[in-house]
């Protein structure tokens, strides 16, 4: 019988899969960049569209590849999320959230690696910034909403073990790319604290446009919108805290179901 992953192994995964990530969803918007011209905010609803695809393939892939070793959260509004909840040990928190940021400069750095200085200086390395109508306060708002939707989703596909088996990742990375093709414009659709961090730091070393300033939007947003999505779902669907006897029946299920 294979042994439970110990915490290095899931940190790890998380580093990993974040770092392919940022790779590939950043990648692409960078690559698109380089193309348009357009770094910041892609020019037409076909470029949000291959970016949107994007981000939604390879979070399907690495829910595939990384659920059953880590939970595959990739991303620290998910962790705080779930351990709001009780679903995920707060001692855990800091090392999955560490692997997570980490995993993005690997990724936004494999972007260069691929690219080139371009990917900084012309792609802005898929960084995401505010548009200049959006203000903080109605960006905070829309990254919440972002982060709402997809822990709402994560939630019902993957922490629920009443859910069907076996489709998080296909349900989990469609509404990824849903959520892109709706909100890309105010805000560049981040809902990852990590996602935005990786280009963020790289761009800071290849002469790629930073605007640290509107980092707390990614942070502040995505946790807050994925805390209340978390704890709204345990109460709407009745999920019980590990531990709690009365909730037999569901934990005996979740234990059962691929974790995403």
């Amino acid at each position: 019988m294979d042994r439970a992953p110990s915490l290095w192994s899931r940190s790890l995964a998380e580093g990993i899969g974040t770092a392919l990530l940022v790779l590939i969803g950043p990648g692409c918007a960078a690559f698109n960049g380089i193309l348009t011209g357009q770094a910041h905010h892609p020019a037409t609803l076909a470029d949000v569209g291959v970016i949107s695809l994007a981000f939604g393939i390879i979070v399907a892939g690495m829910i595939y590849a990384f659920g059953h070793i880590s939970g595959c959260h990739i991303n620290p509004a998910v962790t705080v999320g779930l351990a709001v909840i009780r679903r995920f040990p707060w001692r855990e928190v800091p090392a999955y959230v560490a692997a997570q940021l980490i995993g993005a400069m690997a990724g936004a750095l494999g972007v260069v690696a691929i690219l080139g200085p371009a990917g900084a200086t012309v792609g802005n390395l898929g960084a995401t910034v505010l548009a200049p109508s959006t203000g903080y306060v109605q960006g905070i708002v829309i990254e919440a909403i972002e982060a709402f939707v997809l822990m709402t989703v994560i939630m019902g596909a993957a922490v629920d073990g009443r859910a069907p088996q076996g489709f998080a990742g296909l349900v989990i990375g469609l509404t990824v790319a849903g959520i892109i093709m709706t909100t890309a414009g105010p805000t560049g659709s981040s809902f990852n604290p990590a996602r935005t961090f990786g280009p963020y730091v790289m761009d800071s070393f290849f002469g790629g446009q930073v605007r640290w300033a509107e980092y707390p939007v990614y942070v502040i947003g995505p946790i807050l919108g994925a805390s209340l999505a978390a704890w709204l779902y345990s109460a709407v669907a009745g999920l019980t805290v590990p531990g709690d006897e009365s909730g037999a029946e569901e934990q005996k299920a979740a234990a059962k179901h691929e974790t995403a």
